[in-house]
């Protein structure tokens, strides 16, 4: 949950992000938002949703360099990597591709996060698995990575062990993907703010720093979407 200046009394503005991990967008994004909201004053309590931009990649995913240059080819790649290390910067986030060796299969990593939004732990879990992917470099293919960012986000080992290997959880994982397709989602990171108002991009932090009390003074009031 993002911790801005907040008044006496102030209920956290709901927002649900539809994100994947390996996004680097999502997770500029997620930055934006925080510190828009911090700008703003508005406590934000924030869920995560699934969106696997990849969804028929190897479970034990593929070669990066590889990959991106079959996607995009090797000069599109770079100059997207340097462009999006640029803008990371300016929200203080160290995005180090060169220490990516593979792009990861995320449907464990969402059955995990899945698993951590029933104790409230998603958001810290989500923004570990930003900082060991986009930071780092680790495989989020590899179990142990998994069990081990789960642990630094406050769950329990064994339990997320089992969470990972839960056919009930990556079920979950498929039904919540499908309910973005039907709302027409189809890129991320997606915003949906107070169950009813729907942003999609990673907007700069200065529209969410004007948007988000606007949202929240109409929850409060009672105005209508």
């Amino acid at each position: 949950m993002a911790t801005p200046n907040t008044t006496p009394n102030t209920t956290p503005l709901a927002v649900t992000v539809v994100s994947d991990v390996i996004c680097p967008w999502c997770w500029l994004g997620k930055a934006r938002l925080e510190r828009g909201a911090a700008e703003s004053g508005v406590p934000l309590a924030i869920t995560w949703r699934p969106f696997e931009l990849n969804p028929d990649m190897p479970a034990s995913g593929m070669e990066r360099a590889a990959y991106r240059a079959a996607k995009m080819g090797k000069e599109r790649s770079d100059a997207l990597d340097a462009e999006m290390i640029r803008l990371g910067a300016d929200e203080g986030l160290a995005f180090r591709f060169d220490r990516q060796a593979r792009t990861p299969n995320t449907r464990k990593a969402h059955m995990l996060i899945a698993f951590a939004g029933a104790s409230g732990r998603d958001h810290a879990l989500a923004q570990s698995l930003f900082e060991a992917y986009f930071h780092e470099g680790a495989d989020l293919a590899d179990d142990v990575v998994l069990i081990e960012r789960a642990a630094a986000a406050g769950l329990d080992p064994d339990q997320a062990r089992l969470a990972i290997a839960d056919a009930e959880l990556s079920a979950l994982v498929g039904r919540e993907e499908a309910q973005a397709q039907a709302l027409g989602i189809t890129g991320v990171p997606f915003f949906i703010l107070d169950e009813r108002y729907g942003v999609s991009g990673a907007q700069p932090a200065e529209v969410w720093r004007e948007a988000l009390p606007e949202i929240a003074a109409k929850r409060e009031g009672g105005g209508a979407a």
